[in-house]
C-alpha cells in the first residue's frame, strides 16, 4: 500500500462525538414534524448525511414536510446542542500530528457547513489544525453518499484521488469515498456503528485510532 499524499478526514464520529447529540435531537425533530421514528432509526440511516439530503429523502418518500425553514432552523440549534458535551475521538489528534510531521497534506471534508465544524471543532481544540482546509457538502452539488465532496477536496488540495486515502465512519461516507476511488478506511468503534453496513461497501475496518499509524503508511 502506497503512502498517501492526502489525508481526508470527515468531522462527526471521526473528529469530535457528536452523533449521538445530534441525532437524539434530529429523532425528536422529526417525530414532532409527523415522521414518528427513533434514536437508533436515525443514528443507523441519517448519520454523515446533510441535513438537505435527509429532508429531500423524507417529503420524498412519505406525507411529510418538515418546512422550507427546516435546514435552517436546524443550523441555528447548532451553537445551543454544542455548547458543552462535545468532546475528541479518542486518540485521533496523535494521529493528525502523526500524519502533519510526515508533510503529508491533510483536510477535514464533512456534510455539515462550515460553521458547524468551526463550533464542533473548536470545542474539542481541534480547530487550529484544520482551519487551512475545510471543505462542506454545501460547496458541491451532491452530498455523500456522492463522491462530489471529496473529489472537490482532493483536486483543492492537488492530490489525485487514487493518492488519496479518507476516514469515515458512515455508511455514506464509506460510499462517497469508495465511489471517489480512494482508500477508506472506516472507524466503528461506536456501538451505533453499522460494521456490517461498513465492510459490506468496502471499507477497511477499524475500531481504535490508534491502529491507524499501522494500517496507513505514513513513512
Amino acid at each position: 500500500m502506497a503512502i498517501p499524499k492526502l489525508v481526508i478526514f470527515d468531522c462527526d464520529g471521526v473528529l469530535v462525538d457528536t452523533e449521538n447529540l445530534a441525532n437524539r435531537r434530529l429523532a425528536e425533530w422529526l417525530t414532532a414534524a409527523g415522521f414518528t421514528t427513533t434514536f437508533e432509526y436515525c443514528r443507523k440511516n441519517f448519520s454523515g448525511r446533510s441535513m438537505a439530503s435527509v429532508q429531500k429523502e423524507i417529503e420524498e418518500t412519505t406525507e411529510v414536510r418538515l418546512g422550507s425553514d427546516f435546514v435552517d432552523r436546524w443550523n441555528a440549534g447548532l451553537p445551543d446542542l454544542f455548547s458543552h458535551g462535545v468532546e475528541a475521538i479518542p486518540y485521533v489528534r496523535d494521529f493528525i500530528e502523526t500524519v502533519r510531521k510526515a508533510g503529508i497534506a491533510y483536510c477535514v471534508a464533512s456534510s455539515a457547513r462550515v460553521s458547524k465544524m468551526h463550533i464542533t471543532l473548536g470545542q474539542t481544540g481541534l480547530l487550529p489544525l484544520f482551519e487551512h482546509a475545510m471543505f462542506s457538502s454545501t460547496m458541491v452539488g451532491r452530498g455523500k453518499p456522492f463522491p462530489d465532496l471529496f473529489l472537490h477536496a482532493a483536486a483543492t488540495m492537488g492530490v489525485a484521488p487514487a493518492d488519496s486515502i479518507v476516514i469515515e465512519d458512515s455508511v455514506a461516507g464509506t460510499q462517497a469515498g469508495i465511489a471517489a476511488g480512494m482508500r477508506v478506511f472506516s472507524y466503528h468503534a461506536d456501538p451505533f456503528s453499522d460494521r456490517d453496513g461498513l465492510a459490506a461497501v468496502g471499507g477497511i475496518l477499524f475500531d481504535d485510532m490508534r491502529e491507524l499509524s499501522g494500517l496507513v503508511p505514513i513513512r
